[in-house]
């Protein structure tokens, strides 16, 4: 890959994951808490979002060793929900925030992207990847398994019960997660498919592109 090509790929990766944390911490601050804020974690510098390990070190690893899944994570903002006004209904909030974050991101990319289309190409492919990634990035992080967004909601909604189950499954949930994501190459060698991560994102991917309209 050139230096455009790589640009074209990270300056949308990088805009996508540093928007979407920094939404979590400016909605946990409207909803009460200020650890983000005080943390220096309400911010668009990316630099305060980059977790060495998970957003560089492991991406590359399974780039090198040309794995058949991509992984990586930012570093997850800091909250407190006993400073919450309201603590299931602000932790909705602010675990969707992010999520909701890349769909944004994701409608203004399609906007400019059928604005401009089809010149100049460097700008249109980055548009048509940004647009890609952002909604990607959107339902993945929704999967209903903690420590993800997605786990959050659906702790919230839970009755207190089986919450505390739930919230058990922490610890190891990005075990978990990343079984999952090796699960299809794991399979493959019986002969077999099973993809559930893949089948939820694809799946919530059409199902966002019907609602707002991108044809891309």
């Amino acid at each position: 890959m050139n230096v455009t090509e790589v640009l074209i790929v990270a300056v949308p990766l990088v805009i996508a994951i540093t928007f979407h944390e920094a939404a979590h911490g400016i909605m946990a601050y409207v909803c009460g808490d200020s650890t983000a804020q005080r943390m220096g974690r309400m911010t668009l510098n990316p630099f305060k979002h980059v977790d060495w390990v998970g957003t560089v070190m492991i991406p590359m690893a399974l780039l090198l060793m040309k794995s058949p899944f991509m992984f990586g994570y930012a570093k997850p903002v800091p909250i407190n929900p006993k400073q919450f006004f309201h603590y299931r209904s602000n932790l909705i909030l602010v675990a969707a925030a992010g999520p909701f974050m890349n769909i944004l991101l994701a409608m203004l990319s399609w906007s400019v992207y059928v604005f401009i289309y089809p010149d100049p190409a460097y700008m249109v492919a980055a548009l048509a990847y940004s647009i890609q990634i952002n909604l990607v990035l959107a339902v993945f992080n929704m999967f209903p398994l903690l420590p993800m967004d997605g786990g959050r909601v659906l702790s919230a909604l839970l009755p207190a019960p089986f919450d505390k189950k739930f919230m058990k499954l922490e610890p190891v949930g990005m075990f978990i997660l990343l079984g999952l994501l090796a699960l299809p190459s794991i399979t493959a060698q019986f002969g077999i498919s099973i993809n559930p991560i893949g089948w939820f994102v694809a799946h919530g991917v059409a199902w966002l592109k019907d609602i707002l309209g991108v044809t891309y």
